[in-house]
């Protein structure tokens, strides 16, 4: 007791950084898809992703290459699942924007069974970015390519829980169809990242960047990769499609805006009669392109901008519209916002959007407000290259900004979490996975103070971590990492085929 009580202590006049014990680990795998295997047994790359075409072995003989060229005349999509980590019932999955997902173990990394939609929904390509309900069940989007005559985007549901589950019974398999809706082009459907829920709604976008049906079958032989069949239609409308959730049927207005290309929603909800819905907007699709290898290498502040810069649009869609209303009038009156919907000849209404700020990616909100009247938007700002150096919060109520930046590092995608009990929407903390272009610094996982935009802690690595700017995922409170021992080694190799990340 003499120790604590009996002596004075020296004065510490230099602050002294302490040593922070506590759970925070690192590990990484890549996800063992058909395709990672495949081409690690090839040593090349033998299966075409959207932006790289594979071609025979150049030894192999004229009737093998020409029997490669038939059997991708109709292409079986990559399983490559490298965008986001989603929950179905109490099973993970790795995802990409084709129609396979690959199941994991969000505990080892280990990757399991590799899962087609298309047994579970007529879909070929499908979102990986789902929406979940308060009860947990997903609701997802897909496009069907000529099925029975017709092409048309697919709204699906899966339950959080079943009631006859058993040990190995899948949710995958209670699978619903919501709703349907025709593609306006039968061979050239719109592509589409990700869509927009409120509590009674889903909004989906179709805009005129749109995949051509006929240049993807015959991509392989001609030579050419499936990014390249692609198109951007600058003088088409973007058409915008609101579906009652309740009953399943869109809302029979037709609403439209200018052509735009969007990749990102980043949230909807619903106000005195109308439907508000925010989006990260581009006039064109110069984003996609910018993520060639060619153009990130060369990319530096001297270099010509290679993409147009984003903008945070608000728009706002009556749900209910007044036959008798005069040609030309607007039908929003909400104080709220200037975006406006104009009514228009044959029940069609023009949608103005109104600009919120420009600059903005990888949006990410407190996700307990999703589908409600919201105020912040966490993202990372982009501006000459998509590569983020910065993390901002937004704040749509004040049109002000706080940001997160230091020299030589680089944001992963802002992802909130939020302190139990919280009250107040940004009460919480933010957490992104940070990198240096400098070999010298470490990698370590940043947290922010989201109210104040502060920093908290940041937890070093000394491991080899890949830039992962998108699809980071935090585990529920049935996956806490107190509750289990720490990991015996940590693992580096992180990638673009990367499965997860623990933190």
């Amino acid at each position: 007791m003499d120790i604590l009580f009996g002596r004075n202590k020296k004065e510490q006049l230099e602050p002294v950084r302490a040593k922070v014990r506590g759970e925070v680990y690192y590990r990484s795998k890549y996800l063992r898809s058909d395709t990672y295997n495949a081409n690690m047994e090839a040593n090349r790359i033998v299966v075409s992703e959207f932006g790289t075409m594979a071609y025979p072995d150049p030894c192999k003989n004229i009737f093998s290459k020409a029997f490669s060229y038939l059997s991708h005349t109709i292409p079986d999509f990559t399983d490559n699942c490298l965008i986001n980590i989603i929950k179905c019932g109490q099973d993970f999955y790795a995802t990409t924007e084709t129609n396979y997902i690959r199941k994991i173990d969000p505990q080892t990394l280990e990757t399991l069974e590799k899962v087609d939609y298309r047994k579970y929904v007529a879909i070929n390509l499908a979102t990986a970015h789902p929406h979940y309900d308060s009860a947990g069940n997903v609701l997802n989007m897909g496009t069907s390519i000529v099925d029975k005559g017709k092409t048309k985007y697919v709204i699906f549901k899966i339950p959080a829980t079943v009631p006859d589950r058993t040990e190995g019974k899948s949710s995958l398999k209670h699978t619903e169809v919501l709703c349907s809706i025709h593609a306006r082009s039968f061979l050239s459907p719109s592509y589409f990242h990700s869509f927009g829920i409120t509590e009674n709604y889903i909004v989906f976008l179709e805009q005129p960047f749109k995949l051509d049906i006929l240049k993807l079958a015959t991509a392989y032989i001609r030579g050419v990769n499936w990014a390249s069949c692609l198109t951007f239609y600058k003088e088409e409308k973007t058409y915008i499609h609101i579906v009652d959730q309740r009953t399943g049927k869109p809302v029979p207005t037709k609403f439209y805006t200018d052509p735009m290309v969007v990749f990102h929603h980043v949230n909807a909800y619903e106000e005195d009669g109308c439907l508000l819905f925010d989006v990260i907007a581009y006039e064109d699709s110069s984003l996609y392109q910018s993520f060639y290898l060619a153009h990130l290498r060369k990319n530096s502040e001297k270099s010509p901008r290679i993409m147009c810069v984003s903008a945070l649009k608000r728009f706002a869609v009556p749900l209910c519209v007044d036959k008798n209303a005069e040609v030309g009038s607007d039908l929003i009156k909400l104080a709220s916002t200037t975006a406006r919907a104009l009514k228009e000849k044959d029940d069609q209404v023009c949608c103005q959007p109104e600009v919120l700020c420009q600059g903005l990616e990888l949006p990410q909100i407190n996700y307990t407000y999703n589908g409600k009247r919201y105020r912040y938007v966490f993202a990372a700002e982009v501006q000459r290259s998509p590569i983020p150096n910065k993390m901002v919060k937004y704040d749509i109520l004040t049109k002000s900004f706080q940001k997160w930046e230091e020299e030589d590092y680089w944001p992963a995608e802002p992802l909130f979490v939020p302190m139990p009990g919280a009250k107040d929407e940004d009460d919480g903390i933010i957490l992104s996975a940070i990198i240096s272009s400098d070999p010298q610094k470490l990698p370590f996982l940043l947290i922010l103070d989201a109210k104040s935009f502060t920093e908290l802690a940041r937890a070093y690595v000394d491991v080899d971590m890949h830039l992962d700017l998108h699809g980071m995922f935090i585990p529920d409170t049935d996956l806490d990492l107190r509750k289990r021992a720490p990991p015996q080694e940590v693992q580096d190799g992180a990638s673009e085929d990367q499965a997860a990340s623990q933190t």
